[in-house]
C-alpha cells in the first residue's frame, strides 16, 4: 500500500533532498504551504514562489494557504511572543503541524510531517513530540525521522537550482534576533 504522505513546507531549502528521499521510498508526497509566521511580507512572498517554482520543477502538486496570516500568527504567540522566549518557537510548530494534519485529513493523506524535520535550527525534539501529539489525537500518522544529516544536500540542491535560501528562520522574533547578534557583534 502507497503511503500518502503530506509535507508541511516552510522552507524550500529543507525540501529539497526530504522529497527526494520519500519518492525513493515509493511514498507518494503532496506539499502543503502554511506559514503565518514568516514575516515581513515580502520574505512571505519570496518564500511562497520558491515554492511554487520548485513544485513545477519537481511536478509536486501543493497545497497553498496565500493567506498573509501574521495578526493570526501574532494573536496566538504573544504570551510567548518574546525574542528571549524560547516557548513561542513550540506554539509555532504546534499552530503549523495542527493545520498540516487538518488538511492531510481533508486530503485523505495517512501521514504527515513538515520539512523542519531536516533544519538543524529546529528543535528535533521539540518538534518530534509536538508532532506525535498531534497525531496520537488526529489518527493521522506524524512520520518523523531526524534528517537533520539531509540539510547541506538539500541546500546545495536549492543552490544550483537557484531557489531562494532565506537568512532566518521566518518570524519577526528570528528577525530581531538575526539583527541583534549582528549589533552585538559589532559592539564587541
Amino acid at each position: 500500500m502507497v503511503t500518502k504522505l503530506l509535507l508541511h513546507i516552510c522552507r524550500v531549502v529543507c525540501a529539497c533532498s526530504l522529497v527526494e528521499k520519500f519518492r525513493k521510498e515509493g511514498i507518494e508526497v503532496t506539499g502543503y504551504f502554511y506559514n503565518p509566521n514568516i514575516h515581513p511580507y515580502q520574505e512571505f512572498q519570496k518564500r511562497l514562489r520558491a515554492v511554487e517554482v520548485f513544485a513545477e520543477q519537481e511536478k509536486l502538486s501543493v497545497h497553498y494557504e496565500h493567506d498573509y496570516g501574521l495578526d493570526k500568527f501574532l494573536k496566538e504567540i504573544a504570551p510567548y511572543g518574546s525574542i528571549y522566549q524560547d516557548n513561542r518557537c513550540l506554539k509555532c510548530y504546534k499552530m503549523r503541524l495542527a493545520k498540516t494534519v487538518q488538511k492531510a485529513r481533508e486530503l485523505g493523506c495517512d501521514s504527515f510531517t513538515s520539512t523542519l524535520i531536516t533544519s538543524p535550527q529546529q528543535r528535533q525534539t521539540d518538534i518530534k513530540r509536538i508532532g506525535d501529539e498531534i497525531s496520537n489525537s488526529s489518527g493521522i500518522k506524524f512520520r518523523y525521522e531526524e534528517l537533520t544529516a539531509l540539510y547541506p544536500k538539500s541546500k546545495e540542491m536549492a543552490k544550483k537550482r537557484m531557489l531562494y535560501r532565506q537568512q532566518y528562520c521566518s518570524c519577526i522574533f528570528s528577525e530581531a534576533e538575526r539583527y541583534l547578534k549582528t549589533q552585538t557583534n559589532k559592539n564587541e
